[in-house]
């Protein structure tokens, strides 16, 4: 496994967020993490990426324990992270933004460049000068996703990167995010969209009140009425 969590137990404060969490990533795969607002999605990548440090339990990549590192050693290992907040620089432009993602240590065989970004989101390319904090709330999404690729991640961690977006704006995403799984970079992605995370996902996590109910296939979950209707449908 390239990613796994064991019994992790994430608090905030005194409330008990991840409850027991166990799960897997392999190596050049996607995983989906479905389930209701507030049951504890967003938690779980921010307790990998090294922003909330779980009080019990292990997260190991590539076989070493992360649980405690803090995020910015977490990030030049390889596991890059595309929050849902987005948290650009507001005051520095497109182009700086994207820079700031560069990890110099990082080089892969096809690297993500400013052009190739560029390429995926042309809206960047117009707004290439422009401060990132006058950006639309599609193209601060657009522009998180290309500072994150920039670091040339092994693994993926993106939240919600659809919610709120244009439908060509989706499409965009959509397409980048198969790019990135067709290169081998494993993704551990938090979806609301049932068909995007069949369209993407090799496995599907669905979480409830800080624990994993339920882990398979796409067709597994789709057999599942009672589990979709329990946990995921409004």
């Amino acid at each position: 496994m390239l990613l796994e969590l064991t019994d992790v137990h994430t608090y905030y404060a005194e409330s008990h967020i991840l409850q027991g969490v166990s799960m897997a990533v392999e190596q050049k795969k996607t995983v989906n993490l479905l389930g209701r607002n507030g049951v504890g999605k967003s938690t779980l990548l921010k307790s990998i990426s090294g922003l909330i440090v779980p009080r019990k339990g292990a997260i190991r990549f590539k076989g070493q324990d992360i649980l405690g590192l803090e995020p910015h050693r977490i990030c030049r290992l390889g596991i890059g992270y595309v929050p849902e907040e987005r948290r650009i620089f507001p005051k520095l432009s497109v182009r700086e933004n994207l820079m700031v993602g560069i990890k110099r240590d990082r080089r892969p065989e096809n690297p993500w460049t400013i052009e190739r970004v560029y390429s995926f989101f042309p809206r960047l390319e117009e707004r290439d000068h422009q401060r990132g904090g006058n950006l639309s709330g599609g193209e601060q999404q657009m522009l998180t996703i290309g500072r994150t690729l920039m670091g040339n991640p092994e693994t993926f961690l993106v939240d919600e990167p659809t919610e709120g977006l244009a439908p060509l704006i989706v499409d965009r995403v959509l397409g980048i995010l198969n790019t990135v799984k067709g290169e081998g970079v494993s993704i551990l992605l938090v979806e609301h969209s049932l068909d995007m995370a069949m369209a993407l996902a090799d496995r599907v996590y669905v979480m409830s009140k800080g624990r994993i109910v339920f882990h398979g296939t796409g067709d597994e979950l789709m057999a599942a009425k009672d589990i979709r209707k329990r946990y995921l449908e409004v």
